[in-house]
């Protein structure tokens, strides 16, 4: 999955860590509308904002942002 692609879905869960040792990452585990699951890096606004549950979209070229 790259920057320029679009998808929708629901958050499955929401995880963070030091995966680098230094840098704290912030992921999404979504459910995509067909199906699919996959985790996704999101910066710390959007994490803070989504609960399992919510709708997550991403247009083709933008950031993901709560649906």
């Amino acid at each position: 999955m790259d920057q320029g692609d679009a998808w929708s879905g629901i958050v499955r869960k929401k995880s963070r860590g030091l995966f680098d040792g230094s840098n704290l990452y912030r992921r999404l585990e979504v459910e995509f509308d067909d199906g699919a699951v996959r985790k996704i890096k999101v910066n710390r606004d959007l994490w803070k904002q989504l609960e399992v549950g919510d709708r997550v979209v991403k247009d083709a070229g933008a950031d993901p942002s709560r649906g």
